[in-house]
């Protein structure tokens, strides 16, 4: 799938006199090119013909065609079911590095000057095993920021803010995963309703950053001057060490069904993009109105060529590729590990170093597909989500409604210790990202607030958004002054966040978890720009409270290479880079089956130990206790180790007052639905063959217990399609 043949280089391109546009179309019969008066980018100044070569490139070498210029290509073509073509409208090169839009709302092309002096920065390229996902809203995150100029707020610029900077850094996160940053718009039911698409799931040029996050000054000064505070911005954060990953969206376009705007690839050539019938009924596997098919040949060059510019022209560190599985469908829409496409991103040098994450499903049949993308790909781990939810959420509400929950805690032993029954041997337990929430769903704290979503407000009629959220509410619907209640909540989003960060696998904590941000029950607040969704700097007490827990968490995963092994362990072997795992009930037991099973043993120990091959030697202890009241629990006893102090504790928010040095074999209470974490003291080195020690323990790469209920079904538990904005055929 190269890029120099035969196509050539597509898009805009500087000559000695001028500039040069390429634009490939199968089914065209004519193009040209359109360039408009530098003071009314609505004014057309000149069309010129563009010729065809027998490659189906058109292409056209004038004068204008210069860094500040604007510029539209208008086609012609069959009439068909399949073909959109119309020589009056104007159209987006989809290559266009920059746009410009009329005062009536029309969008142009703009030639782009990409120079930028990056100063020598280099990207930071952390290993895989140190990444902390942030995923965040360039806008919504800074908007509210006391502590920088108002015209910063809510921009690149405010997030490359020193202020911003320190905040991340002192949290202890390593990568930001900005919510999608390619130009978008908003769909027309939305703009019909007074609404806004927020989070920007609805791209409308694959090569552009998205002007309204830039600061005034920016906007003022065109795109160019936007690129450039969106380079400035990754500059920055590289300079800080902190890695940036594009949440990108291929899977389809803002140009909607078949009646809807069409700007660019509908009117270039649909039949060459677009997934439809032979009577051009479109095929959508998005949700959205569209799906871009990805096995043609333009849409493959085009998705490639678009990451390509954002890894090398912008210093990008990575992708989150949203509705991936779409990207993977062949001819016939069904899902192909093994798409050439899939191959390509991965095979691509320019792309060799960048970190590439699927959202590993979409709505169409077949398409959940967890566990089962190439080795290279992190996934998205909804099973993770599930079960973290379920057993500290969902579980305690069944124990106080019916006497019991419905499982034991083998089910999220083996999420924990790197989900190796979903993800292949040879790709790790960091093929999987383990995340509790996400942008769609409910905040970390409106899990524990909320039983039910409350989203009115997205004039839906409260339809649209999940409602298998498992959350609950601890006793009463919404806010609450309940001390009973409030301290119950805590608890649970500190155990949800040790879940998360005590795990193996690579964890992502959406912006603003680390503090209790609360959207009042909205669970899928795509449509609105406003405080609700915007980051609140003005924190309360219990909130800094779980910022400190939060901080604490991370660092302790940094300090602790047995917390993040690189790859799964095997029976009797010394595997670089993973974790020994052994296995022991309250009582310091091995664990029996009824151990992992049972909702009334809900207990678990277990002691990792690294097998060190570029950090220093670790063994940690972890107890995971999912009943809601006390119990006591033997500290194991296990050869080499000779000692166990604590490091953290979920039932409280200080440890400082607690006794943390502890002995093998010493009891010791542990409170409600609670995690503790120790480090366990001595100098034995696991070997590749040594027998269970005594008290025997089962030494395992992760926790033996029975299948999850929900594996292989064809959808996530979570609606797949959230990050897609919902369309009315979709939430009925």
């Amino acid at each position: 799938m190269a890029t120099t043949d035969p196509l050539g280089h597509l898009g805009v391109t500087a000559t000695a006199r001028g500039g040069r546009l390429r634009v490939w179309s199968e089914h065209a019969t004519a193009m040209e090119l359109c360039l408009f008066s530098p003071d009314d980018p609505a004014w057309m100044a000149e069309r010129v013909p563009m010729a065809r070569d027998e490659h189906g490139v058109w292409q056209v070498e004038h004068a204008a065609l210069v860094p500040g210029t604007r510029y539209s290509v208008r086609v012609d073509g069959p009439s068909g079911p399949t073909h959109a073509f119309d020589p009056e409208r104007h159209l987006i090169d989809p290559y266009a590095r920059g746009l410009a839009r009329t005062t009536g709302g029309d969008w142009r092309g703009y030639v782009q000057h990409d120079d930028f002096d990056w100063g020598g920065v280099q990207k930071p390229r952390i290993p895989l095993d140190h990444v902390v996902l942030y995923e965040a809203h360039v806008k919504g995150l800074t908007k509210l920021a006391p502590d920088m100029p108002d015209e910063l707020r809510g921009t690149y610029a405010g997030l490359a803010h020193p202020t911003t900077i320190a905040y991340l850094k002192d949290l202890g996160v390593t990568t930001v995963e900005l919510l999608p940053i390619h130009q978008s718009i908003s769909e027309q039911r939305l703009l019909k309703q007074g609404l806004t698409n927020y989070w920007g799931y609805n791209t409308l040029n694959f090569f552009t950053p998205h002007a309204q996050y830039a600061t005034r000054g920016a906007q003022n000064g065109g795109t160019g001057a936007v690129l450039r505070e969106v380079k400035g911005m990754v500059r920055l954060l590289h300079e800080a060490g902190i890695q940036v990953v594009m949440d990108v969206v291929y899977n389809h376009t803002a140009e909607e069904g078949p009646t809807g705007p069409t700007s660019s690839l509908r009117g270039i050539d649909a039949a060459s993009y677009y997934r439809q019938t032979r009577e051009g009924e479109y095929i959508d596997t998005t949700g959205c109105g569209n799906t871009v098919d990805f096995s043609l040949s333009a849409a493959q060059r085009l998705l490639l060529d678009s990451l390509r510019y954002w890894a090398e022209e912008v210093q990008i560190d990575g992708f989150r590729f949203d509705l991936m599985a779409t990207i993977g469908r062949d001819a016939r829409a069904h899902f192909d590990p093994e798409h050439p496409l899939l191959a390509a991103i991965l095979a691509d040098p320019v792309l060799a170093d960048s970190l590439m994450i699927a959202e590993p499903w979409d709505v169409g049949l077949g398409g959940w597909q967890v566990g089962n993308f190439p080795d290279g790909y992190r996934e998205w781990n909804d099973g993770f989500r599930d079960r973290a939810r379920t057993f500290w959420l969902s579980d305690t509400a069944a124990s106080r409604r019916h006497g019991a929950a419905a499982e034991g805690i083998g089910s999220l032993a083996r999420r924990m210790t790197g989900s190796a029954h979903v993800f292949a041997a040879d790709r790790g337990p960091l093929a999987s990202v383990n995340f509790v929430t996400a942008h769609d769903g409910f905040t970390l704290a409106d899990l524990t607030a909320y039983d039910s979503k409350h989203n009115i407000g997205n004039g839906e009629d409260n339809r649209d958004g999940t409602d298998n959220n498992r959350s609950y509410n601890f006793g009463l619907e919404g806010p609450t002054d309940d001390p009973v209640i409030t301290a119950d909540r805590r608890r649970a989003m500190r155990n949800l966040l040790g879940t998360l960060l005590l795990s193996a696998g690579m964890p992502m904590i959406t912006a603003g978890d680390e503090f209790g941000r609360s959207q009042r029950g909205n669970n899928n607040a795509y449509c609105h720009d406003s405080e609700l969704t915007w980051l609140s700097w003005d924190r309360s007490g219990w909130q800094e409270d779980l910022l400190r827990v939060t901080r604490r968490l991370l660092q302790l995963r940094c300090d602790n290479p047995a917390l993040r092994p690189v790859r799964y362990g095997r029976w009797g072997e010394t595997i670089p880079s993973a974790t020994q795992m052994d296995w022991y009930n309250k009582d310091g037991r091995a664990m029996t089956m009824d151990d992992w099973d049972s909702p009334a043993e809900r207990t678990l120990q277990y002691l990792a130990a690294s097998t060190p091959e570029f950090e220093h030697f670790n063994r940690i202890l972890l107890v995971v206790h999912g009943l809601e009241e006390p119990t006591s629990v033997r500290l194991p006893a296990h050869v080499g180790v000779t000692g166990y102090t604590l490091l953290w504790d979920s039932s409280h928010d200080d440890i400082s007052q607690l006794a943390l040095e502890h002995e093998p074999g010493e009891m010791l209470t542990v409170g409600p639905t609670s995690m503790l974490l120790f480090r366990a003291h001595g100098d034995q080195v696991p070997s590749p063959a040594s027998p269970p020690s005594a008290p025997a323990a089962s030494s395992a790469t992760s926790a033996p217990s029975p299948d999850d209920s929900d594996e292989g079904v064809a959808a996530p538990s979570d609606d797949p399609a959230m990050d897609a904005r919902p369309e009315p055929d979709r939430n009925a």
